[in-house]
């Protein structure tokens, strides 16, 4: 098949699935073609299987806002019909779906059939897409899909609960590349950031409000003043500032150490004793399954989709979104003793094996045989 992939080529964990998505059905054979603004961050394979074509978006003094959608929309069409793409697999409702649906129509003009697949990963649905300016917009576009698939079981009750859908959504997790996060460093150099004694727990977002950042550094304070312990915070975001003052202010600062974004993620998980994830929602908790994968237990809230992702008790343990005793409580359970931490390390590793994406890409790979068969019905 010939698949133009839409996203956003951030360090975002739709822009990350999306990308790995596109890699994986590149290496079954199929020719994928992302289109989007940037050169998505986990792109490096460029060739014959694999393409990338840049939305460029013109400024223009009239517009206070640059219209991408149509830049975007402009792009598809041309990129279908030059390299004859057979499905467009559209990341987030808005813009994206929007954009996919007004290329189909312009291309059906033409004589050209374009089917759209759509997957919603939470922001689209939650957050933005519920926002009385976009809600009617994001409807429409779920509805116009030729098929839609959600991250996680409670992302598709959200999305049916905030919105009209006369559409199927089909329930297709997010994966993890789990040979990717076999231990293969020679050294893993776990010392160049704790002592020997010293656990490390380290979290990884965007550092938004609804990742809940203040209640990490309160739970490591908590679990520093029992365990030796480091924390490492992994990411860029506008809470970021604010918790190097919580840590300045709470007397930690030289026990937490502030990466910003990093494309060394693999190695800095190889020397996590525990991850934390205790975000307000989490349509699924990506970086949760990156860390379990790595073999470190995690503990989050049990808001969203994380629940269908840590198992508590086994792989970690799920609290009360802002219970920051009972987080702090289940860290220290997992680290005092290394009989319990080795065994929550073992288990989150066979967890993630769950989500291995040699078991979810074949998943797309069905719906796009299926959305392209029910299309050519319809002809």
């Amino acid at each position: 098949m010939k698949i133009g992939i839409v996203c956003y080529p951030t360090f975002g964990g739709s822009g990350v699935v999306a990308t790995e998505l596109g890699i994986e059905l590149s290496k079954r054979g199929h020719e994928v073609h992302f289109i989007t603004y940037k050169q998505p961050v986990r792109l490096e394979l460029l060739g014959n299987h694999v393409h990338f074509h840049e939305v460029s978006v013109p400024e223009y003094p009239l517009f206070h806002y640059q219209p991408y959608e149509l830049a975007l929309t402009s792009k598809l069409v041309d990129m279908v019909k030059l390299h004859k793409i057979e499905l467009l697999h559209v990341h987030y409702a808005i813009p994206h779906a929007y954009a996919a649906y007004m290329a189909k129509k312009m291309l059906q003009e033409e004589g050209i059939y374009i089917p759209i697949v759509t997957t919603l990963h939470g922001t689209d649905i939650t957050l933005v897409g519920s926002h009385p300016v976009y809600k009617t917009a994001v409807t429409f576009s779920i509805n116009k899909s030729d098929a839609v698939t959600s991250v996680s079981e409670s992302l598709k009750r959200d999305t049916l609960r905030l919105f009209d859908i006369k559409n199927d959504i089909h329930v297709i997790t997010n994966f993890i590349d789990i040979a990717k996060h076999t231990n293969n460093f020679v050294d893993c150099q776990r010392g160049m950031l704790a002592n020997e004694d010293e656990k490390i727990i380290t979290h990884i977002s965007n550092f938004r409000s609804v990742k809940r950042i203040p209640d990490i550094i309160k739970v490591f304070y908590n679990i520093q003043k029992e365990i030796p312990s480091k924390l490492m915070m992994v990411g860029e975001g506008p809470e970021k500032e604010p918790a190097e003052e919580l840590c300045r202010k709470l007397g930690i600062e030289d026990k937490v150490v502030f990466f910003g974004n990093s494309n060394e993620i693999d190695r800095i998980l190889c020397y996590s004793d525990l991850f934390m994830l205790p975000s307000e929602t989490e349509s699924f908790g990506l970086a949760a399954l990156e860390a379990m994968a790595s073999g470190v237990p995690v503990i989050s809230s049990n808001s969203g989709g994380i629940p269908e992702v840590n198992v508590h008790g086994v792989s970690g343990y799920l609290s009360d979104v802002g219970d920051i005793e009972d987080m702090s409580k289940n860290a220290l359970a997992i680290l005092k003793d290394e009989k319990t931490l080795n065994k929550f390390k073992e288990n989150a590793k066979k967890q993630a094996c769950n989500f291995d994406i040699y078991q979810i890409v074949p998943q797309y790979e069905a719906i796009y045989e299926e959305t392209l068969l029910k299309c050519k019905t319809l002809l």
